[in-house]
């Protein structure tokens, strides 16, 4: 009789498993037509990255030039293991300026720059890298635009791509472990799906509670928001009053913050009230209070998605064994 009901709870949970699958199937092909027009619907983008004048000296290096600026994020989005690289460029004369926590309002002329590469080991960055893909979002009369540029094999340059392209890398990761990881660089509809906010493409990362951090700079160790006030791109406010989404690779923070702060960076892009997963009723940012997000009813299925690799539906290739155990902590702490 054990066994039965043991058999039977097994198939019920592979099926609810499944079902979740298929709806997300299902939502993808129904906005699949929404999606095409936000991605199709764009200003004319260079053939050529090198057209942006992104780099100076040998590309690869990934020095940027004087106008684009690094920034960092409190916590980060997981792409299968890649090391990233996150520029802006404000245009001269403008700034960002503050509506609350969240996305700053960028003025028309911003680019942000993603890039995406590798170590060819991990323990000893000075052997090189091999950088697979740069990212931009470039906002133009108000309205965001999405292009993806292919590194090309010699590394000088990255060629537009608009419908994706799949590639194997080979490293050593910092256990001086080889690895091979089939990278998936995602097609301009794909990149619509995370961005698409309330029917218009917008930026994910440059949150300034994701901004609100310490980070090394040519005056020392100084809050980035400080900085970016200092250099003229961010107006002046008191950035002590704004929010910080901690960091959820810091083991010294309590389970259910890294948790929260885990599910944010990686899935609430999607799953909010305006996000592509809207529909699903699990509403993940940071911010929103944790009885308003549904975690405690969709426990099991955000479990079991992360652990079997169904979600997230687009970004990675491979499991972030790391995060999905740490969620797996937080998840039986509830």
């Amino acid at each position: 009789m054990t066994t039965n009901l043991f058999v039977l709870r097994y198939r019920c949970m592979k099926l609810l498993r499944l079902s979740s699958f298929f709806f997300l199937l299902l939502l993808f092909s129904c906005n699949k037509e929404e999606l095409s027009n936000l991605a199709s619907d764009q200003i004319d983008f260079p053939q050529n990255l090198s057209a942006y004048n992104i780099y100076i000296g040998d590309p690869n290096d990934l020095i940027p030039n004087t106008d684009y600026v690094e920034y960092e994020l409190g916590s980060a989005l997981f792409t299968d293991y890649a090391d990233k690289q996150r520029l802006i460029k404000i245009p001269e004369g403008s700034e960002m300026k503050q509506i609350n926590n969240g996305l700053p309002s960028f003025p028309d002329g911003t680019i942000i720059v993603k890039t995406f590469f590798y170590y060819f080991d991990k323990g000893d960055p000075s052997k090189g890298k091999r950088v697979i893909e740069t990212r931009l979002l470039v906002k133009e009369a108000g309205l965001w635009n999405v292009a993806d540029y292919l590194w090309n094999d010699d590394q000088s340059d990255g060629i537009l791509i608009e419908d994706g392209y799949n590639t194997s890398v080979n490293y050593i990761d910092e256990n001086g472990q080889p690895q091979v990881i089939g990278y998936h660089v995602p097609s301009i509809r794909e990149c619509a799906t995370c961005h698409a906010v309330n029917n218009a493409l917008s930026p994910i990362g440059p949150k300034l509670r994701s901004m609100n951090i310490d980070v090394d700079s040519d005056m020392g160790s100084t809050n980035q928001l400080a900085h970016f006030q200092s250099m003229g791109i961010l107006e002046d406010f008191e950035y002590a009053s704004v929010s910080s989404t901690p960091n959820f690779e810091n083991q010294l923070l309590p389970i259910d913050v890294r948790g929260r702060a885990y599910l944010d960076a990686n899935c609430a892009h999607c799953h909010n009230a305006l996000g592509f997963a809207a529909d699903q009723n699990l509403f993940l940012d940071y911010e929103t209070p944790f009885e308003e997000t549904n975690i405690d009813n969709n426990k099991w299925e955000i479990k079991t998605n992360l652990e079997d690799g169904t979600m997230p539906h687009i970004g990675a290739t491979v499991i972030d064994k790391e995060g999905v155990a740490m969620i797996i902590e937080y998840i039986n702490s509830l």
